[in-house]
């Protein structure tokens, strides 16, 4: 296990700095990178997708190519506007609904993001369940008029229930992620009507064969969404957007220019707005230039061992 600490372009997730731990199997590297308050509960699917990763085991894919969507994060227009124009994407995701800030610097972003596509590009939001029904209703229509259309709005409230509520009341499509991944039954979002589109995320929910699987019984458009991962987490997306059988929407894994750095020799970086699906190299040195502290290291060491604990416990 070599664990790094990555600088990250901008403030996102309230973080500055990336930690993840890469684990070396028979196959390769596999990323395991939960975030930092996660608990060992929680940390453990993030740790069988690393596994899975490392050993190789992933489906044959059946496209060679993956699109995705740029992430502008919650930043002032002219920087939105910035990178949607150097992204090479067709879609954007925009991050709305950061806490303390007004609706208006959203609708600012939007328009900015807007100019940047033309009228043809498309425009998600994710609200990360930052908004209560009533408000969700209400933001919902003015975001929808800055944009000039949405393609979707990615969990504009906390629980599975209010997403229903939601979805009953506004035109624009819903899409679930937190309602799924931290779900403890992510099929709920079928049952009550929930969403539009599935949001899915290979280290929480376990690795690309278990989101095959919720992809299949789920019933809903998928969209492959990362954790804001290096190359060696992303390839493990990719892995799963080219196994699906249908792709209808741009994937959100054109994250690695959120970071600074890579550990791979050549990153998973889009082109003309998708993501090759290949497993890529990582380099050695990378690895000692972005070594995390020892502290750090042995911090991770012991987040192992917890894991390992509650696999024990389960058995």
């Amino acid at each position: 296990m070599r664990v790094v600490a990555v600088p990250m372009t901008t403030r996102f997730r309230g973080i500055t700095v990336r930690e993840m731990a890469l684990l070396r199997g028979p196959a390769g590297w596999g990323e395991w990178s939960p975030f930092l308050e996660y608990s060992p509960e929680v940390a453990e699917p993030w740790l069988r997708c690393a596994e899975e990763a490392a050993a190789g085991d992933w489906p044959a894919p059946v496209r060679d190519s993956v699109p995705v969507n740029v992430t502008v994060p919650a930043v002032d227009p002219e920087r939105a506007h910035r990178i949607v124009t150097d992204s090479g994407c067709r879609t954007a995701k925009v991050k709305v609904a950061d806490a303390g800030r007004p609706l208006a610097e959203d609708q600012a972003r939007l328009e900015a993001v807007r100019d940047a596509l033309g009228p043809t590009g498309l425009i998600r939001i994710d609200v990360n369940g930052g908004w209560s029904v009533e408000e969700a209703v209400a933001a919902i229509a003015v975001l929808e008029r800055a944009a000039g259309g949405l393609e979707y709005v990615e969990q504009p409230t906390a629980s599975v229930e209010d997403l229903a509520r939601v979805r009953r009341r506004v035109a624009v499509p819903i899409a679930a992620d937190e309602s799924i991944r931290r779900a403890e039954d992510p099929y709920r979002v079928r049952e009550l009507e929930a969403a539009d589109v599935a949001v899915l995320k290979v280290q929480p929910l376990g690795g690309v064969r278990a989101c095959l699987e919720i992809a299949e019984r789920i019933e809903l458009p998928v969209v492959v969404s990362s954790a804001l991962e290096t190359s060696v987490g992303i390839a493990a997306g990719v892995a799963l957007a080219a196994a699906l059988p249908e792709l209808p929407h741009a994937c959100g894994l054109a994250t690695v220019q959120l970071l600074t750095a890579d550990v791979a020799s050549e990153p998973l970086l889009p082109v003309d707005g998708a993501l090759p699906v290949r497993r890529p190299k990582v380099d050695p040195q990378q690895l000692d230039l972005l070594a995390a502290a020892p502290e750090r290291v042995r911090a991770w060491q012991a987040r192992l061992e917890a894991v390992r604990a509650v696999r024990e416990t389960r058995r």
